[in-house]
Formats: C-alpha cells, structure tokens, sequence
C-alpha cells in the first residue's frame, strides 16, 4: 500500500503508476506557474482559469487572445488608468470634453472615463465630509460634413445613436455638443462652409489639405472647450494612430516638434490635450469593443489620402508581420526629449497640488521647472519652432504685408506643403484662415523674441553712436 506522498523517505511500498501521476502533477504545476500552457487547455495565461479570447471564440487574436475575457479588459483598463494618474490628467475639480468620432478609439476612452467618473461618484456620496468633487464629463463630436458631405438621413440617424451611447453612460449625466467644424471660420453657417471649402481648395498638395483640416479640427474642439467651460480635451489616439504619426512627421521634415506630439500631455494650447490610450493598440481597442458589445458608429470613414496614407499602409503591413512593431515604433520615438509644456500644469488648487506632489513621489517624478523660457509656435499646426524655422531678421524688418509676416511664423513643413506659393494665391488663402490662427501668428512669442532682437540690436546701434 503506498502512502502517495512525493515526498516520503520512508522504505514503503510505491506503485508506479503512483510516481507517474505525482510527477506528471507537478510538471503541469511548474509549466503553470512559468506561463506554459498546454494547447489542450486553452486557458488564460493570467488567472488560468477561464478560456482564452482565442480559444473561446476561435480566433487567432494575437498575444491579446491569450488572455481571457475578464483579465483583457482589466489588463487594457489598467492601461488607461496608469496613464490617467501617474500623468495628473484628470483631477476632482477638472471638466473633461471627450472627443468622440464614433470610432472605436473614441469609444473605448469614453467607456474608461465613465468608469472613473461612475467610482468617483460612488466614492463622493458614500464618503462624510465630501470634500473632493466629482469631475465633469462632456462629449463632442465634430461635424465636417461640409468637407465630407453625408446623406442628411444617414447623418442624423448617426447622430441619433451617439447621443444614445452618451444618454445610457449614466449616471452622472454628460453633456453631447455637435460642432460643425465650419464654425471655426465664421459664425454664420452658410458663409462658414463657404470659406473653409475655399480654404481647403487654396491648398495643391493633398497631404497638406488632409493636416489642414486636422489642425482645424483641434481648433473645434478647442472652441467647444472654450465656451463650455471645459478643463481637458481627452483624445483616443492610440499606439497604432502615434506609429502613424511618428513616420510621417519624420517624412514631413517635423523631426525637431515629433516629440510634442507622442507625449502623454499636451498643454501648448489653452486647452491642455491628454492622450490616456497611448499605450493600447488599435487591435485590442476593437477586441475589446467586439467582447463587450460596445457599439461603433463610422460617419465619416474616408482613407488617408498622400503621404498619410501610404505611411497607414506601411504600418499596417508592418503590424501583420510583427504584432510589436507599432509598439516599437512608439517605443524608440518616445526616447525623445519632451517639451515643456508635455506636463501638466500646476493648479492652484489646494488638493490637486497636494495629489501632485504625491504623484512625483509615487512615480519618481521631477517637479516642472517653470523657469525656462516659453516655446515659439507655427501658426498653423502650434508645433514648437527651431532656430532654423526663424527667417532672418533683415527679411523680417523689409516684410511689406502681414501675408509676409505669417508665412514667416509657420514651420517649414507648413510653408511647403500648406501655404500656397504665388503671392496673390498667398494673400488669399491669408484671408480665409480662422481668427484663432491670425491671433497665434500675431501673439505668439517668436514674434516677441524678434521684437526684442531687433531692440536689442536698435540698442547696441544707439550705444555704438555714442561710443
């Protein structure tokens, strides 16, 4: 009779059927504990309990589909929630405008936010004192329909189903703003849509039209931020969307302002931009989507076109070939040296400072150094200028035209691929451009530094005179 313990020192009687099956337990054991899975099992490589993504539905899935269910969602929400507070982008006293495209990107960053919202709130009314508010949550969606047009029916059905999706993420309530982008050019509609398709049509390069209109659409929703009183515009650009972005603006000649544009915060505008989903691909945004039935609307599905376009293509063959490489790309790129304003800034609120400094201690983190000197932006796209964008001060002292001075404030790549090159084409497209660039190009700081260079330089002539 033997005792059936492995570890027995004992002269017993062991059968050897009994050492088969003892050893054959403690090697699934160890595969078990080292991530090794029998195929036959198909279980998730986390809890080991649950079938994988890939076994129950029968898919590939990639690594994601190792995981089951419960523990995807919970790996991809702890993404989202790690960026969220180890970056400050959210705080109690903040009013977040989510930007929603009806994409799954959009989607699955509107579904976190409730979740953090919903436990906020939850955490609000159960709490005796509460002293830390709930933070606000809105929805905006940008209408360009006057670049893309859309059969009046379908658009309004579509709008229909996104004001659905935001009424049922409740509670607490969130406000859904539609803001047609042609608003940016003119407060009457007819005359609003009317310049932006001038507008567009003025630039050749088709690369140029598509950037264009992006940084129109930033400009959207930073009007809707503006005069609804939001604190944070929250993007879903995703790994996959920031690969894209990283090859482009190296093809664009955007090498110096890439760093700007990777990063977790944007605080160069009024309106700080977070990008919570950075680290998630677009695969596993529309697994997620497809598992937890979260519905997607396409209103305006239109391929890159140019540049943008091939560069998507490339990636995405790339991505076929090898899971990580968009992961990589984002990877090597965020090596680069962030600006300054890729930080939050600092609140005068009492308990978001004192969540800041608790923050920098939890992850490490230098406090801002506010003592370096402030950035110079194109005009166009706000991206950080370097010392070559600057034209030379004699150009800039015998520029006749305020059309002149503007192509003179813009980055390289928007002087090559936007702004048209005839004069009078120039003074043209100058006319049609949205108030809030006119004021960028205007108030910006590089025009600053030139007014007190050549101070400076009045200066050294005067003193010299008098030598």
């Amino acid at each position: 009779m033997a005792c059936g313990t492995a570890t027995c020192q004992s002269g017993c009687y062991k059968d050897n059927n009994d050492e088969e099956d003892v050893q054959s337990l403690t090697e699934k054991r160890n595969e078990a504990t080292n991530g090794v899975i029998h195929s036959g099992d198909n279980l998730c490589l986390k809890c080991k309990t649950n079938k994988s993504i890939a076994a129950a539905t029968g898919s590939g899935g990639g690594d994601c589909g190792k995981l089951c269910a419960d523990c995807f969602r919970s790996n991809l929400f702890g993404k989202f929630k790690l960026a969220v507070t180890s970056n400050a982008m959210i705080s109690p006293s903040d009013s977040v405008l989510v930007a929603f495209s009806g994409g799954s990107s959009s989607r699955v960053a509107l579904e976190f936010v409730h979740e953090m919202q919903h436990k906020a709130q939850k955490n609000f009314d159960a709490s005796r004192d509460r002293s830390l508010p709930v933070f606000g949550v809105g929805v905006a969606f940008i209408d360009e329909s006057a670049v893309y047009p859309v059969p009046f029916e379908e658009f309004d059905k579509a709008v229909d189903e996104m004001r659905l999706i935001v009424s049922n993420l409740t509670p607490p309530r969130k406000e859904f703003h539609v803001a047609p982008i042609e608003t940016i050019c003119s407060s009457d509609s007819s005359d609003g849509k009317n310049r932006l398709k001038e507008l567009l049509n003025a630039v050749s390069d088709v690369t140029g039209r598509e950037d264009l209109l992006l940084h129109l659409r930033m400009l959207s929703l930073q009007k809707v931020a503006l005069d609804n009183g939001y604190t944070k515009i929250l993007l879903g650009s995703c790994t996959s969307k920031i690969a894209c972005h990283v090859i482009t603006a190296t093809i664009k000649g955007q090498g110096f302002s890439l760093a700007a544009d990777i990063q977790y915060v944007d605080a160069r505008c009024e309106i700080p931009v977070v990008l919570p989903l950075r680290d998630c691909l677009a695969q596993e945004l529309n697994l997620l989507c497809s598992l937890d039935s979260l519905k997607t609307i396409e209103v305006f599905n239109v391929p890159h076109a140019g540049i943008n376009g091939l560069v998507s293509s490339f990636v995405k063959l790339l991505q076929e070939e090898n899971p990580s490489r968009e992961c990589t790309i984002v990877r090597t790129a965020g090596k680069l040296t962030p600006f300054q304003f890729n930080r939050m800034p600092e609140s005068d609120d009492s308990n978001v400072r004192l969540a800041s400094q608790r923050r920098q201690k939890k992850f490490n983190l230098k406090p801002s150094n506010e003592s370096l000197p402030p950035e110079s932006f194109c005009a166009i796209c706000s991206s950080p200028l370097n010392k070559s964008d600057f034209p030379s001060l004699p150009s800039f002292k015998n520029s006749q035209t305020s059309t002149e001075n503007f192509a003179a404030v813009c980055c390289a790549s928007c002087r090559f691929q936007i702004l048209p090159n005839e004069p009078l084409s120039l003074e043209h497209f100058h006319s049609l451009l949205p108030q809030p660039i006119i004021d960028r190009a205007k108030n910006g700081s590089w025009c600053n530094q030139l007014r007190d260079s050549i101070c400076s330089l009045v200066c050294l002539f005067v003193d010299s005179l008098a030598i």
